[in-house]
C-alpha cells in the first residue's frame, strides 16, 4: 500500500497490532526499537507522528528537526520524555496509554508486597541453599492493614482494585485529578489521613518538578508509624537517602522498589550506587529492574490504546 497519510517512527518495542493497524491507515510504518537519542535527528525529519517509550527524549530540539511532525504517541504514562509545552505551541498532539500497563503495574504491586510481607523472597533464596527456618520466616498478613495510595490515576486504582478483597482499609490522595472512587476506598483531600494511619505507602505519580524527592526527609518524620513503602511509579519520587535513613532507623520496616533514581542503576554515580546496593542487600527490601508494567499483555494493550487515538485524530 502506497503511503498517503506519511511516515511514522517507531521508536519503543510494540505489538504488530499497531504497526499492521497504521499502515493500513496508510501510514509508512520506520521501525528503529534500539534508536539513540543522536540518530533520531536524521530519521524523524520526514515524519508526521513518532510512537516512543524511554530511549528518546522528545525534547524541543528533536522536535523541532521534523517540521511536519503531528502527533507523538507513549507506550507507557511517563509524559516526562516530551516536552510537551513545546509540542502544544507547534500543533503536535502527545498522547500517552496509561491504561495499557496499569493491570500489569496494579498486579506487580501487589506480588512485591506479598513477597516482602510473607518472606517469600527470603525463604525461597534460604531454601535454594539447605536452610529450612519456620519461625524466622512467620509472615504478617494484609487484612487489617491500611494503605496509602498516592496518585489515584490508572495504575493507583488498578492497585487498589487488587487490594479490594484483602478486607483493608485504602485511603487514596491525589492532588490533580480526582473523580469518583469506589465503595472500597476512601478519598482523602490530603495527605493528612496517610500519614497518621497508613501501615504502607504505595507511590503512583508521574515524574514532574512538584513530585521530585516526593518522598523525603519530611515526608518520613510525618509518618505515625512504621510503615511499607511502595513505590512503582518513578525512580526520582523517592529520595534513595531518606529511604536509607528510614530503614536504617527502622521508621520504614520494609520496601517495595521497582523504579531508581537513576537508571539502570549502572549509570549511578559511585555514592548513590553504594546506598542503593546498601538497601537492596536488606532482608526487607525488594527490588526489581523497572518492569512492572513490563508484561507481554500490556505491550499488546498499549499498542491497542495508541492506535485507538491515533487514528481518531
Amino acid at each position: 500500500m502506497i503511503s498517503s497519510k506519511g511516515r511514522v517512527l517507531i521508536a519503543a518495542p510494540v505489538h504488530v497490532l499497531l504497526t499492521n493497524g497504521l499502515t493500513q491507515a496508510g501510514y509508512e510504518c520506520v521501525v528503529h526499537e534500539k534508536i539513540t537519542q543522536e540518530a533520531a535527528f536524521t530519521l524523524i525529519q520526514d515524519c508526521v507522528g513518532v510512537i516512543t517509550s524511554t530511549r528518546l527524549q522528545l525534547n524541543s530540539d528533536l522536535i523541532d528537526a521534523a517540521p511536519g511532525l503531528k502527533w507523538i504517541g507513549r507506550m507507557g504514562s511517563g509524559m516526562e520524555v516530551i516536552d510537551l509545552e513545546h509540542a502544544r505551541q507547534k500543533g503536535v498532539v502527545c498522547f500517552g496509554s496509561p491504561e495499557g500497563n496499569s493491570n500489569a503495574v496494579g498486579e506487580h504491586a501487589l506480588g512485591m508486597l506479598l513477597s516482602l510481607i510473607r518472606r517469600i523472597g527470603v525463604g525461597q533464596n534460604e531454601m535454594k541453599q539447605g536452610i529450612w527456618l519456620r519461625d524466622e520466616n512467620r509472615g504478617t498478613e494484609l487484612e487489617g492493614k491500611t494503605l496509602g495510595i498516592i496518585g489515584f490515576g490508572h495504575t493507583g486504582r488498578s492497585f487498589a482494585r487488587k487490594l479490594s478483597g484483602f478486607d483493608m482499609k485504602i485511603l487514596a490522595y491525589d492532588k490533580y485529578s480526582f473523580s469518583e472512587v469506589p465503595d472500597y476506598v476512601t478519598r482523602s483531600n490530603s495527605l493528612d489521613a496517610i500519614f497518621k494511619e497508613a501501615d504502607i505507602v504505595s507511590f503512583h505519580v508521574p515524574s514532574h518538578e512538584e513530585t521530585r524527592h516526593y518522598f523525603n526527609g519530611q515526608f518520613l518524620a510525618a509518618m505515625n508509624k512504621p510503615f511499607i513503602l511502595i513505590n512503582t511509579s518513578r525512580g526520582v519520587v523517592v529520595d534513595t537517602n531518606a529511604l536509607y535513613d528510614g530503614i536504617a532507623g527502622k521508621k520504614i520496616i520494609g520496601a517495595c522498589l521497582d523504579v531508581f533514581e537513576i537508571e539502570p542503576i549502572s549509570k549511578m554515580g559511585i555514592h548513590m550506587y553504594d546506598k542503593l546496593n546498601s538497601i537492596m542487600q536488606m532482608p526487607n527490601v525488594v527490588v526489581t529492574p523497572h518492569i512492572a508494567g513490563y508484561t507481554f499483555e500490556a505491550l499488546e494493550k498499549m499498542s491497542k490504546a495508541l492506535l485507538v487515538k491515533v487514528l481518531s485524530i
